[in-house]
Formats: structure tokens, C-alpha cells, sequence
């Protein structure tokens, strides 16, 4: 018989299957990235409603845990205690962008492979969502994801390596795919914010919007199979 397992999680992405059940990759925290098939779950009365699978929805599963099978079944599904419902919550368009912004770069980052529990960790904490920080959030959330993910910049910025290479991974005094001095800095002072504990700099929206596009840019140097990245468009979109 297979065993099941009790685990928080967080839905990151749902593929219809068959006629009335959905496949579900779901970032678990006992588990890591797994893929689970939820059956009857768009057939009116299903006990299961489809709402609890808007992206980053923090659950409470009991699952079927066969190693030998990469899709498995949900044998229960609740919201976790305390959690808000992200359809209920994110009324407004700007967190509502960031969720999806969120979503999309852990699906195209995390792999089926071990458990991340202090990612998990940091993820669910990311969803409260501080007013102060909103605008800073993506590019927040991106630098410390890369912590997790093994492919963090080296924040060695100096007077004489004032560049960021971002092949390199590293500041520079000149490099084929260096950002410039502005953007360069931000970046250093963003490294120093979530690193040291340092203040977020005072940036425009221009400069922000550069910036988050210059980590994705990072990302698809440094992650084999990263790309086609879109939620940063609408965020942009929002932000506005």
C-alpha cells in the first residue's frame, strides 16, 4: 500500500487532465517540487474547489508518497490554518502581479528534486506582502531566491570594480555584459539590503523596472532551460 504524508504547500502551476481532474505541480515543504493529479476537481460538486488552486495558495495536503512514480495523488487538500486566501485578499492589481511574478519564477526554477524548506520558508513570509516594500519586492524577492538556488551575484562592488558582469556574476572594471555605473550601484545597495540589512535605496520606477529585467537577464545565464519569462511584463504593466 502506498504510504501517504502530511505536508504544508504552495500551488505553482495547474494543467487540466482528463475530463474533469486537473495535474497540479505544487511546491511542497516536506518534499520539495512534486507533481499531484487531483481527481473530479472541475466536475460541479466536487468537494475540492478549483479556488484553492489560484498560484501560491497555501495548503494543507495528505499525500500519496510513491518514489517510484513522478505523478502522484492528493489524498486531502485544505487551506493551511491561518492562511489567506490569495482570490480573497489580493484585491488590489499590484499584489495580485507580484503573486503571479512570484509564481512563475519558482516554476521555472525548482526542480523535482529534494526538499527547500527554508525557501519554502521565505516564500510564505513573502506573501504578506509589506506596503512599504511593494515596489521593491521583485527584485527583493529575485536576490534571495538566487541565494537558494546556489547562483547568487557576488557583491564585491568597489571603487575599482564599480561594474556588474553579468555573466561573471560579480562586479568588474569592464566586462562584455557589464550593466552600467547606475544600475550597477543599485544593484550593489540592493545586495547590501537583503545580505546586511541595509536600507533599500531610493529608486525610480525606470530603475526598477531595468533592474528586474537585468536579473531575469541573470537568471537565463546562470539556469539551463530558464526562459520565456512574461508575469514581469504585467507587473511592469501595474506599476505604472
Amino acid at each position: 500500500m502506498t504510504p501517504t504524508l502530511s505536508t504544508p504547500a504552495l500551488v505553482l502551476h495547474t494543467t487540466k487532465y482528463a475530463e474533469t481532474s486537473v495535474i497540479a505541480k505544487i511546491f511542497t515543504r516536506q518534499l520539495g517540487v512534486r507533481s499531484y493529479i487531483l481527481k473530479g476537481v472541475r466536475k460541479g460538486g466536487s468537494r475540492t474547489k478549483q479556488n484553492l488552486l489560484q498560484p501560491l495558495s497555501h495548503l494543507d495536503l495528505v499525500v500519496y508518497n510513491n518514489p517510484k512514480t513522478s505523478i502522484n495523488y492528493l489524498k486531502e487538500i485544505a487551506p493551511h490554518v491561518d492562511a489567506e486566501n490569495p482570490a480573497a485578499s489580493d484585491t488590489d492589481a499590484v499584489r495580485y502581479a507580484l503573486r503571479f511574478f512570484m509564481t512563475e519564477l519558482l516554476y521555472k526554477t525548482l526542480r523535482e528534486e529534494e526538499p527547500m524548506p527554508d525557501l519554502f520558508d521565505y516564500v510564505v513570509e513573502s506573501c504578506r506582502f509589506e506596503d512599504g516594500e511593494l515596489s521593491h519586492h521583485p527584485i527583493r524577492f529575485l536576490l534571495t531566491v538566487s541565494q537558494y538556488l546556489g547562483i547568487a551575484p557576488l557583491d564585491n562592488y568597489s571603487s575599482r570594480e564599480p561594474l556588474f558582469d553579468l555573466q561573471e556574476g560579480r562586479f568588474c572594471y569592464s566586462g562584455t555584459q557589464a550593466l552600467d555605473p547606475t544600475p550597477s550601484q543599485l544593484l550593489h545597495y540592493y545586495l547590501q539590503a537583503v545580505n546586511n540589512g541595509q536600507p533599500l535605496p531610493i529608486t525610480t520606477l525606470n530603475q526598477r523596472i531595468a533592474l528586474i529585467n537585468n536579473l531575469l537577464q541573470y537568471f537565463q545565464l546562470h539556469l539551463a532551460d530558464f526562459r520565456n519569462f512574461k508575469s514581469h511584463e504585467i507587473l511592469h504593466s501595474v506599476l505604472q
